[in-house]
């Protein structure tokens, strides 16, 4: 499948049904549009079998009621559309985007609590997130955009509107030959990638930052379990900008993004290391189980 994403043969599940790719479309005056009323997933299909499935469905749940609003699928219910979508898809590897949102209703101002939630669910093939860098290695910006205060945004909520600073630093990242960017979080602790967690070593053991201000991502526990059943010792702490000189290597983890290694972050330098690729090569064992 390739084109624009809103011209494209296949179909998307909306609302509980099936419908053609190219009909899955909302009004103008969608609140979400205006107002970032949606959350999504982003998720993976291996062999016809989506990664941490349920997981995924849950968080959505759980992101919606953040953001103070009920989505009127049940949790098996999102789960059987997801398995319509992939059936319908033809695909066994596949990108499967889940999201809800606000529509067009009574309301158009900030307030929406009359509009009706939509749900909608797609599937389409998605190689390597960082292209070539899952062999040789990211080159991240940093970004000059911080990761908010939890008292100013449901910063544990995968929201729509959350990614805004996202997509502007990922922007100014990819116009310096950067794949993406690192950002920090309020307090200038290292925090994540626009769209994935971070990890680093030193002396064999991993830090990761604590994530008390962003996303606990899926794969980002995931990774931590392994890493743990490997009795490789991880720290989920605070880490300062300086700590950077001192790591030997670095990784990004995402459900896009699976285990990508880190060769360079603005003037910090890398190494592809011995445990990045066991992790890398680990994870992809992990998800086709």
């Amino acid at each position: 499948m390739a084109g624009a994403y809103d011209d494209r043969d296949g179909h998307i599940w909306m609302d509980g049904k099936m419908v053609d790719w190219r009909d899955a479309k909302v009004h103008v005056l969608t609140h979400a549009m205006h107002y970032a009323s949606s959350v999504f997933e982003g998720e993976r299909a291996y062999g016809g079998k989506i990664f941490k499935s349920r997981e995924h469905s849950e968080r959505l749940k759980r992101s919606a009621q953040m953001i103070d609003f009920e989505i009127p699928w049940t949790v098996d219910e999102i789960e059987a559309a997801k398995v319509e979508v992939l059936q319908a898809s033809g695909l066994q590897d596949a990108y499967v985007r889940a999201i809800a949102w606000r529509g067009a209703g009574e309301d158009m101002g900030v307030a929406s609590a009359r509009n009706p939630v939509r749900l909608a669910i797609a599937a389409w093939e998605w190689g390597a997130y960082y292209g070539d860098a899952k062999m040789k290695g990211a080159k991240l910006d940093i970004s000059k955009w911080k990761r908010p205060s939890p008292e100013t945004i449901p910063s544990h909520a995968k929201a729509a509107g959350l990614y805004m600073i996202c997509t502007m630093s990922k922007h100014a990242a990819e116009a310096k030959g950067c794949s993406d960017a690192m950002m920090f979080d309020y307090r200038g602790y290292v925090a994540e990638a626009t769209g994935a967690n971070i990890f680093f070593v030193k002396d064999g053991e991993v830090h990761t930052p604590d994530p008390d201000c962003f996303l606990n991502g899926i794969t980002r526990q995931s990774v931590i379990g392994m890493l743990k059943d490997k009795q490789v010792k991880v720290h989920e702490r605070h880490i300062m900008p300086e700590e950077l000189e001192g790591f030997e290597q670095c990784w990004l983890t995402g459900t896009a993004a699976e285990v990508t290694p880190v060769g360079q972050i603005g003037d910090y330098n890398f190494e592809v290391g011995a445990l990045t690729r066991d992790v890398a090569e680990s994870y992809e064992t992990l998800v086709r189980v």
